[in-house]
């Protein structure tokens, strides 16, 4: 049934098989050595066109079981909550409402200059900006990029450095969005459990020794769980990173203009390969679909080519958009105090739950997380029953689930966090 005698002609072989469907999920392809035999060809032949496979995404290597062939992914949890709902929502993630600006007060601000093809791909006003924000809390020169948000900004930087198949260490639980990127570009995911001062070092020592070429880090307000590195451990990963100077570095700072923690330097001044991404949709809104990137020369020149093969620049309108609201010193005022609602909203809650004599840390975020010990789909129909809809926290889990409940606190008022907080109570008692 396969045939050919180099390995793009098998690969091809096989891969027009599994397009006619003679080769469906979970089918074992033959042992390298036996299709050789047949085929009358070197086993590296046949090993290169199945490795081939199975960095495409079309196979998977079971070592010592096989090569199978590879099923289509099956639909994964989206981030976002249920317009339709008839419960209070605190499953979406999403930041309160009245807290975002209202962009149209900067209409008038909108270069009136037609922008066309090769242009300035980032508008002047935001790159002056977002150099002057950022040049803090960078680990060394820096360009200054704009992508359609932070998770197209990973998975295009990613796609720079990396080869489908590839391994990516990344925070367990995760953000995600981040998770269903990783699995639809084919990238292979090494989880790095945290705690409450962020990723634990020794996971992701271990992650790098087994070859992960990129980490992912959330430096503060992890979602789903609301940590933040400490300086401690911010000094550990980067004495860990400073090792293994080749592998790719992305900051993920989704929270940085509204988080109460600090930002605890992270990457090694030996990483060759870095970027701090800086998404807008918390600030201003996530329809806005921006994010600042703040990477090193070649890593920016890599992006750049990724960007020009694609959309190859974000609006010039957006851009305009976020750089008058940034840039109004009114609006930063309505910033710090977005900041202290959010940060009262995490300790209002973890002192209501006290009061029920239950024990969390205030994270930093739009969440709170309740860890469990066994799986949330009892506790979130108790809580539907009182009238919450809350996120179950085993989606968020890399390779196995994640147990805890999720709770996006932007919505609530104080009567809600006092009626919560008892009705979490009650439900764990069940």
């Amino acid at each position: 049934m396969i045939d050919g005698k180099t390995a793009n002609e098998i690969f091809d072989s096989i891969r027009q098989h599994i397009t006619t469907g003679a080769l469906v999920a979970g089918d074992t392809l033959p042992p390298v050595r036996d299709l050789a035999t047949v085929l009358n060809v070197n086993r590296n032949t046949v090993a290169s066109a199945y490795k081939r496979l199975v960095t495409t995404g079309l196979a998977l290597s079971q070592g010592r079981n096989g090569t199978v062939i590879k099923g289509v992914s099956s639909p994964v949890a989206l981030e976002g909550g249920n317009p339709d709902t008839p419960l209070t929502d605190l499953s979406g993630g999403n930041p309160a409402p009245s807290r975002l600006p209202d962009l149209s007060h900067y209409f008038a601000k909108i270069n009136k200059h037609p922008r066309l093809y090769g242009d300035e791909v980032v508008s002047p006003g935001l790159k002056t900006w977002a150099t002057q924000w950022m040049q803090d809390v960078l680990p060394g020169p820096g360009e200054i990029d704009i992508t359609s948000g932070a998770i197209d900004a990973i998975e295009r930087l990613l796609c720079a450095h990396l080869l489908p198949g590839d391994s990516v260490a990344v925070e367990d639980p995760c953000f995600l969005s981040s998770i269903n990127m990783l699995r639809y570009a084919g990238y292979s995911t090494s989880p790095v459990s945290v705690d409450s001062e962020g990723m634990q070092p020794d996971m992701l020592e271990l992650a790098l020794q087994k070859g992960a070429r990129a980490v992912i880090i959330t430096p503060r307000a992890h979602n789903p769980t609301g940590c933040s590195l400490s300086a401690i451990r911010a000094a550990r990963l980067q004495d860990i990173l400073s090792r293994y100077p080749q592998t790719l570095v992305i900051i993920d700072d989704h929270f940085a203009l509204l988080s109460a923690s600090p930002l605890f330097p992270v990457i090694a001044p030996q990483t060759k390969h870095w970027a701090v991404i800086c998404s807008m949709s918390k600030t201003l809104g996530p329809d806005l679909r921006l994010a600042i990137v703040a990477s090193d020369p070649d890593t920016s020149a890599k992006l750049r080519l990724r960007l020009n093969a694609g959309s190859q620049w974000v609006s010039h309108l957006l851009q305009d958009l976020a750089c008058a609201c940034l840039s109004d010193e009114n609006y930063q005022r309505t910033l710090v105090q977005t900041q202290q609602f959010y940060a009262s909203q995490q300790q209002k809650l973890t002192q209501a739950l006290q009061q029920q004599g239950i024990e969390l840390a205030a994270g930093d975020g739009l969440n709170l997380w309740l860890p469990l010990q066994t799986h949330s789909q009892s506790l979130a129909f108790a809580l539907a029953k009182a009238g919450w809809l809350v996120r179950e926290g085993e989606v968020f889990g890399i390779n196995a689930p994640s147990h805890g409940l999720r709770i996006t606190l932007s919505t609530l008022d104080d009567h809600d966090i006092t009626r919560l907080a008892a009705d979490i109570h009650q439900a764990l008692k069940r």
